[in-house]
């Protein structure tokens, strides 16, 4: 990820939105040989224009800093396309059903790769009454936890945040074939089929 705005995204994205260097500069209230600078890596862009220049260019100014716009297709919301983010920082849990930009803390977090479970993260299933009863065999001590569980079907999410020194447990009430998800905190998202 880029830390700073780059030329090549300036320029893209000013040729997308079918703006010439002086319009651009115009609606920025600079010269067109400024914008001309930033295009070209000789200089760049002020950091009291970053917010106008994203809104010019059409974009977040996290879109914009990222060097990508997030053009997202998944105008539906299909839920078994859903991606879980986790911060490192807070432990904050957050969701998206489609491409998405998602910053806590102050950092961009990338979306959670999903794996099968292991030996060491097994999740076992038991039935009662109308739900069903999600274990994981796992230990839950502050350095090393589940921090949540997750049942995903192609129109309900239920989340359970978990926390260290509790247990790694919770209940679903299943409605449909599914997804449960869980995240280790030292190895990652795990996904099995329900």
């Amino acid at each position: 990820m880029n830390s700073y705005v780059t030329g090549a995204t300036i320029k893209s994205l000013r040729e997308t939105k079918t703006l010439t260097q002086a319009e651009l500069a115009q609606q920025l209230g600079v010269s067109d040989k400024a914008v001309s600078k930033w295009e070209t890596g000789k200089g760049l862009p002020d950091i009291s224009l970053l917010q106008p220049l994203a809104a010019a260019l059409g974009v977040s100014l996290i879109e914009l800093m990222n060097g990508e716009a997030v053009v997202n297709r998944n105008v539906s919301g299909n839920l078994m396309r859903s991606k879980f983010y986790v911060c490192p920082i807070c432990g904050n849990v957050l969701h998206a059903t489609g491409d998405a930009l998602i910053s806590c803390c102050g950092i961009t977090l990338p979306p959670l790769e999903a794996e099968e479970p292991d030996a060491e993260h097994k999740l076992t299933m038991e039935k009662v009454e109308d739900e069903q009863f999600f274990t994981v065999c796992h230990p839950m001590t502050k350095q090393h936890y589940i921090s949540f569980l997750a049942y995903v079907t192609s129109d309900r999410l239920q989340l359970v945040k978990l926390y260290p020194e509790g247990e790694a447990q919770t209940r679903f009430q299943l409605r449909g074939r599914g997804f449960v998800y869980f995240y280790c905190n030292k190895h990652g998202l795990f996904k099995q089929k329900i």
